[in-house]
């Protein structure tokens, strides 16, 4: 096994489809016992569990709003009750509410800050405590291309990913001396159901920002994610791998 993560034990939010999904499956297939959060889909959660469970014999959902300070807080007592113990946490969650930002209204911009970034806030000082008591710990937080180049239409979306950036940065440089690194991974256009779904027009416009003139698969964001919680980069932190075909 090149990444080993036997008796590690993950959280990934919005773990139960698209990328959130195949970063969970990946994280067990290498040895983590993988908690998946969710908001909604409960199939879904239940789905991925059941994969979960047939990959290495463990695999719980955790339903919560992670935008909730206190809906997290109580997503991670069940979690540390059922495993006593918390090393990763993949901070995946979050939406898109796109517009202009003439046309943007006030509950959009809002509710993307609050999910996005608050809710990387949230979940990230939730599990410094217990991975500070074992002196061990991983977060690995979802951005975004648009973080970096920036997008019309995406000024909500854009300043929570920016915002995920450089909170990774600086907790980085809190929590160094403990044993805990804090990085961060983005993905470009990676085929998932929400791109499929796109007209012929957008996705020839975005195969030409691509110098692969392709889209990436789900795999290859989880096995980049894979690889920042092993022990293999325990001396990266603060960093961010761009899994986007070369378009940043």
């Amino acid at each position: 096994m090149l990444y080993d993560l036997k008796d590690k034990v993950a959280l990934v939010t919005g773990g139960t489809k698209g990328i959130g999904r195949a970063i969970s499956l990946s994280l067990a297939r290498a040895g983590a016992r993988v908690a998946v959060n969710y908001s909604s889909d409960e199939k879904a959660a239940e789905d991925t569990v059941k994969e979960l469970t047939e990959i290495n014999g463990f695999g719980i959902a955790l339903k919560a709003d992670v935008s909730d300070y206190h809906e997290v807080q109580k997503m991670y007592q069940m979690l540390i009750d059922k495993t006593e113990a918390l090393h990763i946490v993949v901070n995946n969650a979050g939406i898109i509410r796109d517009s202009l930002l003439m046309l943007m209204k006030e509950e959009d911009w809002k509710k993307v800050i609050d999910v996005n970034l608050t809710g990387v806030y949230n979940c990230s000082k939730a599990a410094l405590r217990p991975m500070i008591g074992q002196r061990w710990g991983r977060i690995i937080n979802i951005i975004s291309p648009t973080a970096i180049m920036g997008r019309p239409g995406q000024t909500n979306y854009a300043a929570s990913k920016g915002g995920i950036l450089s909170f990774t940065r600086s907790l980085a440089r809190e929590v160094a001396r403990l044993g805990i690194t804090v990085n961060a991974v983005s993905p470009g256009v990676i085929e998932t159901e929400l791109t499929r779904d796109l007209d012929e027009r957008l996705k020839q416009e975005f195969l030409s920002m691509i110098p692969m003139k392709r889209f990436g698969e789900v795999e290859e964001v989880a096995q980049a994610v894979v690889f920042l919680a092993s022990d293999r980069a325990g001396y990266i932190t603060g960093s961010y791998i761009s899994v986007d075909g070369g378009m940043t």
